[in-house]
Parts: structure tokens; C-alpha cells; sequence
């Protein structure tokens, strides 16, 4: 059976007349989005291309096509790759390392502005994906800019990229297919001695084998004390027996995340944990019973918290039970008690339960589709206390 691969040349063509309409309402002349190797969301979700090294960046303006913006080595590779075919490269955006490049015909961003609009006044540049922007880049637009106000503008493409289109939704629909098969694969072959990094190459090469372009995030399997870390990496820490294991594991297809996050334990879980795994799993579900389109964001996460705290696990809580999932793994909007927004139709998130204190934590994590009536579960494959 043929899987999908790639979102079509005309979603992303009509994905740029829309984000133009946007740029007449807040009239801005021309909108720069940026991205990188670790949060290349905005960049891909206007061309494909996924920087690596180098940044990158997609250039708009109110009327005519994009120009993909690159660093000095990747040409050849964004060629392969862009959905956009004009492609200026721009010294700003080089690796690291800043070499000069001697000799290479490069951009300037007055070339680039000139490209788009011509001999036109540009009067106001909106700015998306200004919290991973580096400060060389940021500044040699502005002083291309000039006279002309540079505003953020991540606002515009999150209000588009929140909706998923039906393409987007079987690309995702995929990558979690391909991440449960993973995720039973390391249930079915870890054991007691195994490095918590030795579990996460069982888990590469399962999504690498069945589909998958890349990891939607880094691979958690995380054991004992690390079990409280909302953020981790695997370590070459020895599996034991009767201890937490955090497992997360996510594929990514065609520029879509994916992830499922399991605790498990070799043997009896001990009573207290056992309690932990329970509360959590049943505060899963809350979340996901309280989730449909028209319900405020914010009334999920308080009734969330409500539950976790009446079973005598507030202490435990860091953060509200959902993030939006697409092109990132974790992005925006998040659902927490100060959200204003309702959820709506085909939003996408992660019902992320993740609860900590003392020795361990654990986090049951899901993705999910807003419904009008409640929502598609995108992973729901062991959702059971794992003892092995």
C-alpha cells in the first residue's frame, strides 16, 4: 500500500496566496519568516525546504511569487527540495562558524527587497519566527530595511498552520502509525541492562524502517531520576528493574510530527508508582473527554488540574495537559489556564499528561484531532499500565 510522502505543489501555492490576503489586512509590504535546523516549521510550511548547517528564510511580498532565502553551501540542496524556484543565497544566513566565502556570488537583503517589490517604498516588514532568529540576521535586514518598520508577525502564520488541511492530517495520521509500531517494537525487544541509548537506536530503526523521513524529536527513553525531566535526552544509563521508564517515541513524514509517550516498568510497578501511572492515565482521559470544537481552551486545562489536584497530585503538575503538534513537535497554541481561545475543528494536538515529583515522573502522551463532537485519537495503541 502507497504511503504519502510530500504535501502537493498547490497546497503550498495556495498556502502563499492566503498568508498575502493576511499581509493586506495588517499592511505589510513584505513578511521574512525564519527558520532553522531545530525549528524549521515556518520555512517548510512555505517551501519544504528543512535547513540544516546553514538557517533560512522565505521572503513574501503582497503581490507575486516567494523567494526561498539560504545560506552560501546549500544551493544545490534546496533545489532538490524547494516548492519555491527562485532561491537567493544570503551571506546572514551561513553555519556557525561564519566563513567568508570568498569568491561566491551572494544576495544582499536590498537585492532581495528589490526582487520582490521593485523600485517600490517598502513601508512595513513583518518579522515570523523572530524567537529563533539570530541577532546577524535580524540586523542586516533592519539595515536593509531603512526607514521602514519592522513589526513581528508570527501571529499570521500560526493562525494557519493551527487548521490542518486534509493532506496534513494523512501525513500525520502516518507518522503516528509509524510511531506506535516503533513504540511496540521497543516494548517487545528492551530489556533489563540495556542502556537507556541502546533503546533509542531499537526505536530509530524501527521509524527509519517503516517510513519515516526523520524523528519528529529526539527519541526519549528515559529511566529512574531522569523520569523527572520534562525535558531530556537519553544518557547511557543502565536499565533496571522495578524503576520508571519514560518512553517517547515520534516519527516525522513529510515535515510532520508525530509522538507517543508511555511509562513502563520491568516487573511490579511498586505501589505508589503504580498509583502515579494510574492517576496519570486517568487524567488522560479527562482531557481528552473535555476536548471538542467550541470549548474554551482554557476550561480543558483548569478542569485538567482541577482532577490531578483533587487526587492529591498538584504538586506534580508543571504544565497544562496539551500543545499543538504539526510541523513542530510542540507548537503553537498551547492550552493553559490563561488561554482565551476555543478549540476548533481539525487543531491538532498532543495530550501530553506529564506529572513529577521525588524519584520519578511519567508522562502519557497522545496526539488527537478536534472534532465538532470530541476528537480523533491519532495514537492510542497500549494505553495500559506496562509492566514487562
Amino acid at each position: 500500500m502507497a504511503r504519502p510522502k510530500a504535501i502537493p505543489q498547490t497546497e503550498f501555492e495556495q498556502r502563499w496566496r492566503t498568508l498575502q490576503a493576511k499581509m493586506k489586512e495588517r499592511k505589510l509590504d513584505v513578511l521574512i519568516t525564519h527558520g532553522d535546523e531545530a525549528d524549521p516549521a515556518n520555512v517548510r510550511y512555505l517551501s519544504d525546504y528543512w535547513p540544516l548547517f546553514e538557517t533560512g528564510g522565505v521572503a513574501l511580498a503582497q503581490k507575486g511569487d516567494p523567494i526561498l532565502l539560504i545560506g552560501p553551501e546549500s544551493l544545490t540542496f534546496a533545489q532538490t527540495r524547494s516548492k519555491i524556484p527562485t532561491i537567493h543565497q544570503v551571506l546572514q544566513y551561513r553555519e556557525s562558524a561564519e566563513p567568508d566565502y570568498p569568491g561566491v556570488p551572494l544576495s544582499s537583503f536590498e537585492q532581495v527587497f528589490a526582487a520582490l517589490v521593485g523600485r517600490a517604498r517598502i513601508k512595513r516588514i513583518g518579522i515570523a519566527g523572530m524567537a529563533v532568529m539570530p541577532a546577524t540576521v535580524y540586523l542586516a535586514l533592519k539595515e536593509a530595511a531603512r526607514a521602514a518598520e519592522v513589526v513581528r508577525a508570527d501571529d499570521l502564520l500560526v493562525s494557519m498552520r493551527a487548521i490542518k488541511s486534509k493532506n496534513e492530517l494523512t501525513l500525520m495520521r502516518e507518522a503516528f502509525r509509524i510511531s506506535e509500531i516503533a513504540t511496540e517494537k521497543v516494548l517487545q525487544e528492551m530489556k533489563p541492562g540495556m542502556t537507556e541509548q541502546q533503546v533509542v537506536g531499537i526505536a530509530q530503526g524501527a521509524m527509519y524502517a517503516n517510513g519515516a523521513e526523520y524523528e519528529g524529536h529526539p527519541t526519549y527513553v528515559l529511566s529512574g531520576i531522569h523520569t523527572t525531566h520534562a525535558i531530556g535526552r537519553p544518557a547511557p544509563k543502565v536499565l533496571k528493574k522495578g524503576e520508571m521508564i519514560q518512553l517517547n517515541i515520534g516519527a516525522l513524514v513529510g515535515g510532520y510530527s508525530s509522538s507517543v509517550g508511555r511509562p513502563v516498568c520491568f516487573g511490579k510497578m511498586p505501589k505508589k508508582m503504580r498509583e502515579l501511572v494510574e492517576v496519570g492515565l486517568e487524567a488522560h482521559y479527562v482531557t481528552m473527554d473535555l476536548m471538542k470544537a467550541g470549548v474554551p481552551a482554557k476550561e480543558v486545562v483548569l478542569k485538567f488540574e482541577e482532577f490531578v489536584k483533587g487526587k492529591g497530585y498538584g504538586d506534580y503538575l508543571l504544565y497544562g495537559p496539551c500543545h499543538a503538534i504539526g510541523l513542530m513537535e510542540v507548537e503553537p497554541p498551547w492550552m493553559e489556564s490563561t488561554s482565551e481561545f476555543p478549540l476548533e475543528e481539525n487543531m491538532t494536538y498532543q495530550v501530553d499528561t506529564f506529572l513529577y515529583g521525588g524519584q520519578y515522573g511519567l508522562r502519557w502522551e497522545d496526539g488527537v484531532r478536534v472534532t465538532k463532537s470530541g476528537i480523533e485519537m491519532l495514537s492510542k495503541a497500549r494505553l495500559e499500565v506496562l509492566e514487562l
